[in-house]
């Protein structure tokens, strides 16, 4: 599987090279690279050959696009050594920008040459970047071998310049502002960047997720670090809205969004809080958006907070890496950065800024592998009769005792709590740990497992938890003392509290050692929490209709930077076992990012790219098969003609989208299929999509599409009529087109 699936972690080594001509006289560069390497690392001695020649061909990746001859002066692998949380010592991997900063507290600046993008040239010598590596190896901060230095000032991405400029102009004209961002963007670091730099006199953090308050004041410490006018506030911190009023300075309070809904204030049972909703607030920022807000007392609250029909000039700032359920709440001013922006701005660096330190080096690259369980475990009683996916929730049903709901009586060598279909259960733990040098299963030799050492699995319940559990302690595999079978889903139908779950999986991964780890979970610790050691998630749970906001969450928890044992995560890994499941939520996540914020780029071009920085790889038994646009939709397409077959031509589980969109139909064939086929009846409404407006010429549809992004005020009356039209067309046609499809009969087989 290493080179099935690439490695998930690597040491960074630290170069040095200079170019010699006039322009660079007297200027040495020092960068960082990652070297694929199984060899110790007292065996990777400075300037060995191995550096040597991973240094060479990431300085020639770069230097050759600039027609310069750069010349390696000095290799050396990047680890220290540091003390862990617990005190105990453990290796680090260190960066180029820690050189740097070494040399900056030494009063040795950085050099911009003119004409260049390259921002990151030092007027030193060999020898003193020598020291400067030993001084980081040491822990110290200059050259002077003092612990003590100046304070850095936060750098923000130009990214997050970007989001924090496009708001501050926002407000000039507007009083709501949306960040569709996602994790690791620096939310809470740049939306109090727009506090300080607004000057906001009063502002408020509502959030669904109280126990992110230390993160909140974490980081208003960093942005405030040289503002003594501003003070931080909320129950944790003593201070109450009042007693902020009193002290006379700028403050930045935090609430609960729980705490807030149980006021009397907005129908709750508690007369609390009533100067958080008497105040009226300067700047109001909703983190996590989409959660709890959409309610009718979530929403309440906001109004309350906000307080829109006084006509106080109240700046709103919602944040949400998953915003797709309050998109329609926002027209142009929406700041989106998802995970293709980042890895494209990662993997450009380079070219924009010739060789300086990389800031989004240390987010891995996703990468997603499907497994199809149906066609392995091919059985009816797995099929879901809505949308005719694998039904996971059936797969790992357990026994209740109560005949009613176990439909049959339970056999005397069952128990309650034990899984139903206990036979098929174990056939795909042993499927998936069986070793064949030809498998293509995640756990199916020991280098495999110890690419996925610390993994999350995803199942459908807290019982099903319990039971999976029970029975991979009894595994040859899994129970062979290894592994550490980690349940956070609770113990029975009790929930654990999510930070007693996450100190549970800390602890085994702390005490695993040279063994692994595996986590089981029903939603605990997939949002608001962070496991670095995570390297993959195993999607055992959902459906079809599964939410692609609860998808994105889950999957997006693994690719969280991590820097362990001297290696620096590069990789991360999604395995699904449900195929279409994982093509629908990526497309869906390609057209939920296209209204976030991508207007001028077609779907499939942004899915393309999107393919190209997570790669999505079909596994069917030992041939792998990467999906392109063209074949992911074809598909797609499929499973939508398969679906809307099996259930009849008005079932209403049917897709939407340009992805999908009907090029050439025959409408004479497809009278004659559905006749042949029969009609049903429609299965209830459900939260899908109808599948596109059919009919229309490529034109047509990017001319309605066109209109669609534009906000009320800038459509023009002529565009109005358009519309009208264009809906008269959707009505004569609904009949004609439900389904993006090129018949069973012809290319479907």
């Amino acid at each position: 599987m290493g080179e099935m699936f690439g490695p998930t972690f690597e040491y960074k080594l630290i170069y040095i090279f200079e170019i010699k001509d006039e322009k660079h006289r007297g200027l040495l560069k020092i960068g960082d690279t990652t070297i694929q390497t199984d060899e110790a690392i007292d065996k990777l001695q400075p300037n060995c050959k191995a550096l040597n020649e991973a240094a060479r061909k990431r300085i020639k990746q770069y230097t050759n696009t600039v027609g310069v001859s750069p010349e390696l002066l000095h290799s050396e692998l990047a680890v220290r050594i540091i003390k862990d949380r617990n005190g105990m010592p453990a290796l680090e991997a260190f960066r180029d920008y820690h050189v740097h900063k070494v040399l900056e507290n030494s009063n040795i600046k950085k050099k911009k040459l003119n004409n260049s993008t390259s921002r990151e040239w030092f007027e030193v010598d060999l020898q003193t970047v020598l020291k400067a590596i030993e001084a980081v190896k040491k822990n110290v901060n200059n050259l002077s071998n003092s612990a003590t230095s100046k304070i850095i000032p936060i750098v923000f991405r130009p990214e997050q310049e970007e989001a924090i400029e496009k708001t501050i102009k926002q407000f000039k004209k507007g009083n709501r502002m949306l960040w569709n961002a996602k994790m690791r963007f620096g939310k809470t670091l740049c939306a109090l960047e727009v506090v300080r730099k607004s000057k906001f006199k009063k502002t408020i953090i509502i959030t669904h997720r109280p126990v992110v308050d230390d993160g909140w004041y974490s980081d208003f410490g960093k942005v405030f670090i040289n503002e003594s006018n501003y003070i931080y506030g909320s129950k944790n911190s003593g201070y109450t809205v009042d007693q902020l009023l009193k002290q006379e300075k700028n403050f930045v309070y935090f609430a609960s969004l729980q705490d807030l809904r149980g006021s009397d204030a907005v129908g709750g049972k508690f007369g609390k809080n009533s100067e958080i909703f008497s105040l009226d607030w300067d700047f109001v920022i909703v983190d996590e958006a989409h959660e709890g807000t959409t309610t009718a007392i979530g929403n309440d609250v906001i109004k309350k907070v906000v307080k829109e029909e006084n006509d106080y000039d109240t700046k709103f700032l919602a944040l949400s890496g998953t915003p797709f359920n309050i998109l329609n709440d926002y027209d142009d001013n929406i700041y989106t950065w998802d995970y293709v922006m980042e890895q494209r701005n990662k993997k450009e660096w380079d070219i924009n800024y010739f060789g300086d330190s990389n800031p989004y080096d240390e987010l891995p690259e996703l990468k997603i592998y499907t497994y199809d369980l149906g066609k392995i475990i091919d059985d009816a009683k797995y099929v879901e009769l809505e949308d005719k996916a694998f039904n996971f929730r059936e797969f790992f049903r357990v026994w209740t005792g109560d005949i009613s709901i176990d439909r049959r009586p339970m056999p005397d060598s069952s128990l309650v709590g034990e899984f139903y279909h206990e036979k098929d259960i174990r056939s795909f733990l042993d499927l998936i740990t069986n070793e064949d040098h030809d498998s293509q299963y995640p756990y199916s030799n020991e280098e495999y497992r110890n690419l996925f050492k610390h993994s999350l699995w995803m199942v459908p319940g807290v019982k099903e938890a319990k039971a999976l559990s029970k029975m991979m302690r009894k595994h040859p595999v899994f129970g062979s003392g290894a592994f550490n079978i980690v349940n956070v889903a609770g113990d029975g139908d009790e929930e654990e509290k999510t930070e007693d779950a996450l100190k549970k999986v800390r602890d085994a991964i702390k005490s695993a050692g040279d063994g692994y780890t595996i986590t089981l979970s029903c939603g605990k610790l997939t949002t608001g929490v962070t496991v670095p050691e995570w390297t993959a998630v195993f999607m055992l749970s959902g459906s079809f209709s599964t939410s692609a906001a609860n998808y994105l969450q889950t999957i997006f928890r693994v690719q969280s930077p991590c820097n362990i044992n001297g290696k620096i995560k590069q990789s991360c890994y999604v395995f699904d076992f449900a195929p279409d499941r994982t093509l629908k939520m990526v497309a869906e996540a390609v057209a939920l990012s296209t209204k976030a914020g991508k207007a001028n780029a077609t779907d499939k071009k942004i899915m393309g790219e999107f393919l190209n920085y997570c790669p999505v790889i079909s596994v069917d038994g030992t041939v792998m098969k990467e999906y392109d646009t063209n074949k992911l939709l074809q598909q797609l397409k499929r499973a939508y003609a398969e679906r809307a077959v099996k259930n009849g031509f008005d079932d209403t589980n049917l897709y939407n989208d340009e992805l999908l969109k009907l090029e050439d139909v025959d409408i004479e064939k497809f009278n004659n299929l559905k006749g042949i086929i029969g009609k049903s009846k429609a299965t209830p409404k459900t939260n899908e999509i109808e599948l596109n407006h059919q009919g229309f010429t490529d034109e047509e549809y990017e001319e309605v599409e066109r209109i669609k992004k534009k906000t009320k005020k800038e459509i023009t009356p002529e565009e109005q009529e358009k519309i009208k039209e264009i809906n008269e067309q959707r009505k004569q046609k609904a009949m004609q087109y439900r389904f993006c499809v090129e018949f069973p009969f012809e290319c479907l087989c």
